[in-house]
């Protein structure tokens, strides 16, 4: 007969069952941010988080999985909309469909061990294999961050760059994924959408380009200057402005890349309007600097022509 217990957490409750040599989590309800699973409970290892375990669990924003986990059942943070990092053993788990499915915020999953865990950057390249490349065959632990896998996290990548934007438009239609009239079912807003996933895409591959190979970096830099303000899709510009619109980090990036220049730079000013007054004084100290280093550079012409 199954027996299920309950353990408080915080801010919350655990059920759980007790098997001969070790502890099954079933299931989550509470209003945690922060959520470390024991390593033991009632002197026995936490091996299996079983399946629907944390589905729905809107609060958590963090959560910490100890070393003795060894199996993760379907869907078991499934719809956890609000988690952003979550720890994983760095060990070879076996893993159900689904586990992290419609976890939109998800940014970091970090794996570690004993003596060490895989470096930061892959970590944000780990939970992008989940919910923004849709490959669960990169979601390997143990071989995360190792040239090979970088390799093929990449290739997947520019295949999703290199699809045409109007893929899978025909297909939503058909499917009625979409209310019928909403904008979602015009070309234009699908179009749009499509390419602003393929930013964020490469935004995130260059901001943690471990092993990114110079054609590879080359490619993306092309497609965002490609969408930068002043091009015929301005999809680059918007994503750092709507999305991220007082992160000096997202403007540093436009800069560095080539996405925000003199050419541009006056229309820029304007679509940021009477807001992200930091930005902008951010933006203006830039060109103030560019334009004292151009003149400085001049004089120097001036003196070799003399």
């Amino acid at each position: 007969m199954i027996q299920i217990r309950e353990m408080e957490t915080e801010h919350g409750r655990l059920k759980y069952e007790i098997l001969e040599d070790h502890v099954v989590l079933r299931e989550y309800r509470g209003k945690d941010i922060l959520l470390t699973i024991p390593v033991n409970i009632e002197e026995k290892p936490v091996t299996v988080i079983g399946k629907k375990a944390f589905l729905g669990a809107k609060s958590l924003r963090e959560l910490v999985l100890p070393e003795c986990i060894d199996t993760i059942q379907d869907w078991a943070f499934a719809s956890c909309s609000n988690l952003e990092i979550i720890t994983f053993p760095r060990k070879t788990l076996t893993i159900g469909q689904g586990i992290l499915r419609d976890c939109f915020r998800l940014e970091q999953v970090v794996a570690v061990d004993e003596d060490a865990g895989i470096e930061n950057g892959v970590s944000y390249l780990l939970a992008a294999a989940m919910n923004k490349l849709e490959a669960f065959y990169l979601f390997d632990l143990t071989a995360a961050g190792s040239p090979a896998w970088l390799e093929q996290w990449d290739a997947r990548m520019l295949l999703l760059l290199e699809q045409a934007d109007t893929e899978g438009f025909s297909k939503m239609l058909l499917c009625g994924e979409e209310d019928y009239g909403s904008k979602e079912n015009h070309l234009d807003y699908y179009v749009e959408q499509r390419r602003r996933f393929k930013v964020r895409l490469a935004m995130l591959r260059l901001m943690h380009d471990i092993g990114l190979q110079p054609s590879v970096r080359e490619t993306l830099t092309d497609y965002l200057q490609t969408h930068k303000k002043g091009e015929s899709s301005e999809e680059t510009w918007k994503v750092v402005l709507e999305e991220h619109g007082d992160d000096k980090r997202y403007y540093q990036f436009l800069l560095d890349h080539g996405c925000i220049n003199e050419e541009n730079f006056d229309a820029v000013l304007e679509d940021m309007g009477e807001f992200h007054t930091e930005m902008k004084a951010f933006l203006m100290n830039w060109r103030g600097k560019m334009t004292e280093r151009e003149g400085k550079d001049a004089f120097g012409m001036l003196e070799l022509e003399w």
